[in-house]
C-alpha cells in the first residue's frame, strides 16, 4: 500500500508537529481539528517552527512549499481521501473513542489508524474501531519537529504487516523509532512521569525550591532541562492525566499523583500554555 496522503486529527502541539514533519518529508497532509482558532494557530505555530529549522539549515526547503502540502480543515468527512491516519486528540479514553469511531466509519477498510496517546492502552483503543489489526500506537516526542524517537506499540491484534509499514513510515519521517510494548505509559512515560511526579512531590515537601529542585538535575543528572520547567512545558494536565492512566492501569500507590500537582491543574495552572506552571510565564 503506497502512502501519499497522511491525515493527522487534532491541531494541538502535538498535532501541528506531526502535519509538519509528514509534510517535510514530502507526504500530503490533511490537518483536521474542531476548531478552526486551533487550525490557524497550528499554521501559525509550523510557520515559526520552519523559519528556525530553515535558519539553522535543518529544512532546505522553502517554508512556503512545505506548508502548501498542508490541508486544514473542522470537517472530518475530509479525512475520507487519507492513505493513513494518526489520531492526536487530547488524552482521554471517551474523546478518542468518539474520534477512532468516527474515523473507522468513514475511512477506507485497508488504511490503517494510529494513536499518538502517550499512555492508553492500544487494545483498548483499537476495540472501538473495526481494524484492530490495521491499529497501533504511533507516540511522537514533545517538540516532534526536534525530537527524534517516536515509540511504536501494538495492540494484541496489531498485525505483523501494520507493525512494518508504520515502522517504514516512521523512517521515511527521519524518526528513528523504537518498539514498546503495550503497558500503562509504555517505556517512556513510565520513567519520565514518575520522576516529574516526584519533583512536585520534593517541592511541596519543601525539599527544595523550584529552582534547586531543577538546577540539582540538570547540573547534577545531565539533563538538559529540569523536571518542573519540563512539566510546564508538557502541560500540567497532561502530566496529571498522564498518571492517573499510570495509576488506575497499574494500582500501585507509587504511581499516586501528587497533591500540589492535581492542586495546580484544579487552578488553572498548566504550565508555559496557560501563562503560569511552576514557572510564571506572563
Amino acid at each position: 500500500m503506497e502512502i501519499k496522503k497522511i491525515g493527522v486529527v487534532g491541531a494541538g502541539t502535538m498535532g501541528s508537529g506531526i502535519a509538519q514533519v509528514a509534510a517535510s518529508s514530502g507526504f500530503e497532509v490533511i490537518l483536521q481539528d474542531i476548531s478552526q482558532e486551533q487550525l490557524n494557530r497550528a499554521l501559525k505555530t509550523m510557520e515559526k517552527s520552519l523559519d528556525k529549522l530553515i535558519e539553522k539549515g535543518k529544512v532546505s526547503e522553502a517554508r512556503e512549499s512545505i506548508l502548501s502540502r498542508v490541508n486544514i480543515t473542522t470537517e472530518m468527512a475530509s479525512l475520507k481521501e487519507a492513505d493513513f491516519v494518526i489520531e492526536a486528540v487530547f488524552e482521554n479514553v471517551e474523546i478518542k473513542k468518539q474520534v477512532l469511531q468516527g474515523l473507522d466509519s468513514l475511512l477506507r477498510a485497508e488504511v490503517i489508524i494510529t494513536s499518538n496517546t502517550s499512555s492508553i492502552s492500544i487494545t483498548r483503543l483499537a476495540a472501538f474501531t473495526s481494524r484492530a489489526d490495521r491499529f497501533m500506537g504511533m507516540h511522537f516526542m514533545n517538540p516532534v519537529p526536534l525530537m527524534a524517537l517516536v515509540e511504536l506499540v501494538k495492540g494484541l491484534q496489531t498485525s505483523t504487516e501494520t507493525y512494518a509499514i508504520v515502522k517504514g513510515l516512521a523512517e521515511k519521517m527521519g524518526k528513528v523509532p523504537v518498539e514498546a510494548s503495550d503497558f500503562p505509559g509504555f517505556i517512556s512515560n513510565r520513567i519520565l512521569m514518575p520522576m516529574i511526579n516526584e519533583a512536585v512531590f520534593a517541592l511541596m515537601e519543601g525539599v527544595g525550591t523550584v529552582e534547586a529542585i531543577d538546577t540539582v538535575m540538570k547540573l547534577g543528572m545531565n539533563h538538559p532541562m529540569g523536571p518542573l520547567a519540563l512539566a510546564d512545558l508538557i502541560g500540567l494536565d497532561v502530566c496529571l492525566n498522564i498518571m492517573e492512566v499510570l495509576y488506575e492501569g497499574f494500582r500501585d500507590p507509587k504511581y499516586r499523583p501528587c497533591p500540589l500537582l492535581r492542586k495546580m491543574v484544579e487552578a488553572g495552572y498548566l504550565g508555559r500554555k496557560s501563562g503560569r506552571g511552576f514557572y510564571n510565564y506572563s
